[in-house]
Parts: C-alpha cells; sequence; structure tokens
C-alpha cells in the first residue's frame, strides 16, 4: 500500500504539469498582449497627436486667419480714419503754404475788390462794405469820393446828404455815423491823413482790425491777415484752426506763414471763397486744391455740375466786373482771368 503512493502522486505531478504549460501559455499570451497593447498605444497615441496637431493647427489657422483679417479691418478702418489721425504741426505747416501756392498759381491777379485810389478812399470803402458787397459798394463811392474828396469835406458835410449817397450799402444811417466820424477824427487828431500805425487805425469810429489791416496791407505795404466772413470760413474748413474769434484765427493764421505773405494770403483765400469754396455748396469738383482739402466732398464733385456753380459777380477779375463767358474758363474749370484784364489801384 505504501509503494502505491508515489504512483498516486504521478498524476498531480503530470496534472500539474501539465497545468503548467497551460500557464505559460497563458503566460505567453500575455506578452502578446501586452505587445498588443504597446502596438495598440504607440499606434493610437499619434494619431491622437495627428489629431491634435490638426485641431490645434487649424485653430491656428482659424486665429491666423481671424488675425489677418483683424489686421485688414484695422488697416483698413485706419486707411478710412487716416484724415482723423491728428496732424503734426509741421504737416500743418507744410499743407497750409502748399494750398496758398496753389492759389497764388490759380488766383494770379488778386487784389482788394474794393476800388480807391488812396488811403482815405479805401478806409471809407472798407467801412461801408460791411454787409454788402464789394460791387455794391464800387457802385456806390464813386459819388461819394466826387463829393467829398478829403477827410475835412466830409466831416463838415450834411448827414442826410450824405445817407442819401451810401443808401444802396444798407444800413447807411449807421454806416454815416461811422464814416462822418472817422473824417471828423483824421481832421481832428491825424491832420487830415490816414495813419500808418494799426494801435492808431483801430481807434477810429468804425474801424477794427480787419479794416486795419486791409487799409495797411493794401494802402500802406505792411503785411496783415484781413479775416472776413470767407476766410474765417475757409480756414477751418481747411482744418488751419477751430478758433471761432477773429482776433484768435489772426493769431493762429499768422504763425503758419512768413509776415511778408499774409496779405496776399488774404487775397488768395478771399477769392477762393467768393468764386469756388462757397458756404453751402462749394464747387469741389472745380477746387484746385481738392487733393489737400480735408472737407473735400462737402459740394458738389462732379466737375461739369461745378462748374456751374462758380460765380464771379462779386468783385469779377480785374477790370471786369461781369460774369465772365465760358471761354474764360481753363480746361480744369479754374477761373482764369480774360484777356486784356487791367489790374485796379492797389
Amino acid at each position: 500500500m505504501p509503494a502505491k503512493k508515489p504512483a498516486a502522486t504521478k498524476p498531480a505531478a503530470t496534472q500539474s504539469a501539465t497545468s503548467r504549460p497551460a500557464v505559460k501559455k497563458s503566460a505567453a499570451k500575455k506578452p502578446a498582449v501586452k505587445k498588443a497593447v504597446a502596438k495598440k498605444t504607440p499606434a493610437t497615441q499619434p494619431a491622437a497627436k495627428k489629431t491634435g496637431a490638426a485641431k490645434e493647427s487649424g485653430a491656428a489657422k482659424k486665429t491666423g486667419a481671424a488675425k489677418k483679417t483683424g489686421s485688414a479691418k484695422e488697416s483698413g478702418s485706419a486707411k478710412k480714419t487716416g484724415a482723423a489721425k491728428p496732424e503734426t504741426h509741421a504737416a500743418l505747416v507744410r499743407r497750409a503754404r502748399k494750398i496758398n501756392r496753389e492759389l497764388a498759381e490759380t488766383y494770379p491777379y488778386a487784389h482788394p475788390e474794393l476800388d480807391f485810389e488812396n488811403p482815405f478812399q479805401l478806409i471809407l470803402a472798407t467801412v461801408m462794405s460791411a454787409q454788402t458787397t464789394d460791387l455794391r459798394v464800387n457802385q456806390t463811392t464813386p459819388a461819394l469820393f466826387a463829393k467829398y474828396p478829403t477827410p475835412e469835406d466830409l466831416a463838415a458835410a450834411n448827414p442826410e446828404e450824405v445817407e442819401e449817397l451810401i443808401r444802396p450799402t444798407g444800413f447807411f444811417r449807421a454806416k454815416t455815423r461811422s464814416i462822418m466820424g472817422l473824417a471828423k477824427a483824421l481832421t481832428e487828431d491825424f491832420g487830415g491823413e490816414v495813419p500808418g500805425q494799426l494801435e492808431d487805425l483801430v481807434k477810429l469810429p468804425g474801424v477794427g482790425r480787419k479794416t486795419a489791416f486791409v487799409v495797411l496791407g493794401n494802402a500802406f505795404g505792411r503785411p496783415g491777415i484781413t479775416v472776413d466772413t470767407h476766410f474765417g470760413r475757409l480756414v477751418r474748413r481747411w482744418k488751419w484752426t477751430e478758433e471761432t474769434d477773429p482776433d484768435k484765427v489772426e493769431k493762429a493764421i499768422g504763425e503758419l506763414f512768413p509776415k511778408s505773405e499774409w496779405t496776399m494770403l488774404s487775397h488768395h483765400v478771399i477769392f477762393h471763397g467768393r468764386r469756388i469754396c462757397h458756404s453751402r455748396k462749394p464747387a469741389c469738383g472745380a477746387c484746385p486744391i481738392a487733393p489737400l482739402c480735408p472737407a473735400y466732398g462737402e459740394g458738389e464733385t462732379d466737375p461739369e455740375k461745378a462748374k456751374k456753380l462758380l460765380k464771379y459777380e462779386k468783385g469779377g477779375f480785374p477790370g471786369q466786373r461781369l460774369k465772365p463767358p465760358q471761354s474764360y474758363l481753363d480746361a480744369g474749370g479754374i477761373p482764369a482771368p480774360p484777356l486784356g484784364a487791367t489790374t485796379t489801384t492797389g
């Protein structure tokens, strides 16, 4: 019986032996599983990376496109709002002086549009030009100058006779008081002569800085800026200044130009304001300074339509007070002086 025990254990050993290979096989399969997992993991990880990279690159592309689009919009809006960008003082000076050069070429015949032969006649005509046109004053002054050629004569005149003579200019009673008071002051304080100093001129009845500079610049050859309605309107339209007070406008514009150019600058701007750059409807399409004007487009931009807006009645050309025929316009529709035109005195 004891000899049978080893035999009894053999099947167990055999069974365990036979089971071990199975375990080994399963163990052998485990590496295969590991390999599969290992293979699967590397295979899936790059795909995930690729997918992530694709997403990232797609997002980057979108972001880049958005950035480009945004920058394009920004650059486009910057271009559109370029006019709103603050202009440096140096750039303003360059632009303002270039405008004046262009106007000088357009209006080489620019001059004071009041007819006069001496400082006394000029100061009287300038005082009477308030609230009326130069053409109306020029139609009225010949009779006045003929009857009262000197300050002494006008100071001793009958006010009613003077009123009747200057009635066409409007506000004739107030203007009569001004010019007769002016004549009396010249007679009593300046020996019957028009003074050539600003501080003396502004003391005279009816004479402000504007009138004073008209007299100084055109009768005495002393530079001055004449800030009338046209001048103030245009320099604000051109963004030379935002000031509205005439004295402040005069100071601001005086800083942009040499003093020697002040008088002719005034003539150029006033001529342009009367002929092309009108208050309500500028003739933008016939304007020689359109590329330099920040207000371009406020008026008519079509060249043919703009030509019809040009005006000549207020003073016209030197020696010619009527509107010239179309033949006197140059190819661009810019006013040009008629052949044989003569410049008025002063």
